[in-house]
């Protein structure tokens, strides 16, 4: 299938002094959480919440800061999550893409809002038993 990077804008919600940042990203529908790198935390002032281990690609753990909130700007979509603080780019996961109602397109390599659900994302909440 390939590598697929698109552009987001990242900022702090706690922070609006600070102006977003525009970065490429890649969509990596393995990996969970937001990454990115140190310097874009600093960037945004993002607050360091706890460390989590993160298992990478070659099976090697390490201990990384948990950094958030996180507004996660794509197309007409916005969502709000916590990042891990590692290497060297902005990759995005599942959760995110799943927030937001992101998909992949393989054959074109991009990023996408879900064509089923153009103006609004739809998120799946069962088992909450609410009552009319």
């Amino acid at each position: 299938m390939g590598l697929t990077y698109d552009t987001l804008t990242l900022s702090n919600p706690r922070r609006d002094d600070l102006a977003p940042m525009t970065v490429s990203a890649l969509a990596d529908t393995g990996a969970l959480h937001l990454c990115i790198p140190s310097h874009v935390a600093l960037q945004l002032g993002l607050e360091t919440a706890d460390h989590k281990e993160a298992t990478l690609a070659g099976g090697f753990k390490t201990l990384v800061p948990y950094v958030g909130p996180v507004r996660v700007g794509f197309a007409n979509r916005t969502g709000f999550v916590g990042a891990l603080v590692l290497g060297e780019e902005v990759l995005m996961g599942a959760i995110p893409m799943e927030d937001m109602d992101l998909i992949v397109i393989p054959k074109t390599r991009t990023l996408a809002v879900n064509p089923m659900n153009p103006n609004l994302a739809v998120s799946v909440a069962k088992g909450l038993g609410i009552k009319k």
